[in-house]
């Protein structure tokens, strides 16, 4: 059984590695402060920013909505709760991706381009965190997991204050990654 989970998981564990070298990596080349957003390397204007923009966030996002499709094609007969959840896990993949296709724009934080930014970042954490909770309620095999990670997203989104808004942007996505390693992981026991 283990080969059968061994492609979804090392899809996902690749897609995350790439977001994560790639943010790592622009942010040592760009200078970009440690507080800035995290998608500030690739915004319009920056140095390199479809590349930024390609590897930090629509191919992992792409690759993770693949392996939602593949994680659902696996447990038909899991129920509606944990049908729903698989459907917000591609829904959040595909927001995550669309981050990278509606770049920042320095020039105007809170209007335009970024405001599409912002919201496609705000669809991938609502989807994120329900499709987790769903996910803790509906999957036996990653109930309290995915509870608590509902939870902490919860928390990064509606009171970054606690931990603050740079550490809740980054604490929900080590949540996403973790999240997702999870359900690649874990999943297919289910049958």
């Amino acid at each position: 059984m283990g080969g059968v989970r061994r492609p979804d998981l090392l899809l996902c564990a690749a897609a995350h590695a790439c977001s994560l070298l790639t943010l790592l990596i622009a942010a040592a080349l760009t200078g970009v402060p440690a507080a800035a957003p995290l998608a500030l390397p690739g915004a319009t204007g920056m140095p390199l920013s479809w590349v930024f923009n390609a590897l930090a966030w629509i191919g992992p996002g792409v690759v993770v909505a693949a392996v939602a499709l593949r994680l659902r094609a696996r447990l038909p007969g899991s129920g509606m709760g944990a049908g729903i959840a698989l459907r917000l896990m591609l829904l959040a993949a595909l927001a995550f991706a669309a981050q990278g296709l509606l770049p920042l724009d320095p020039e105007a934080l809170d209007r335009g381009m970024s405001r599409w930014h912002a919201a496609t970042w705000m669809v991938w954490m609502l989807a994120f965190a329900a499709a987790a909770l769903l996910s803790g309620i509906a999957l036996p095999s990653v109930r309290w997991p995915s509870l608590i990670l509902c939870a902490t997203v919860a928390i990064c989104l509606f009171a970054p204050m606690l931990v603050g808004p740079e550490i809740a942007t980054r604490l929900a996505l080590a949540c996403w990654w973790a999240w997702t390693l999870l359900l690649a992981w874990r999943l297919p026991r289910q049958h």
